[in-house]
């Protein structure tokens, strides 16, 4: 089994609730350093001081983006990764 681990910016409540519910870890950024994927509003290129983890997993840029586009990104970068 994969890692189901998530980072999620605080203020993404609807994300974190809909990647739960499909099963997801769902972490706050300073805990997402063995994340596969970290998702944020980019707004600030390091809310949070995530420039370290960006390295380490793919980030998903979540603004404009419904919960469910953004779930299917997840998807496709957790099967990559």
């Amino acid at each position: 089994m994969y890692n189901k681990k998530i980072a999620v910016e605080d203020s993404l409540s609807d994300i974190k609730q809909a990647l739960q519910e499909q099963g997801y870890q769902v972490v706050s950024p300073q805990e997402g350093q063995d994340a596969v994927a970290v998702i944020v509003t980019g707004m600030d290129e390091n809310t949070m001081g995530m420039m370290g983890i960006t390295a380490l997993a793919p980030v998903i840029e979540a603004r404009g983006m419904t919960a469910n586009q953004i779930l299917e990104q997840v998807e496709n970068k957790v099967k990559l990764h």
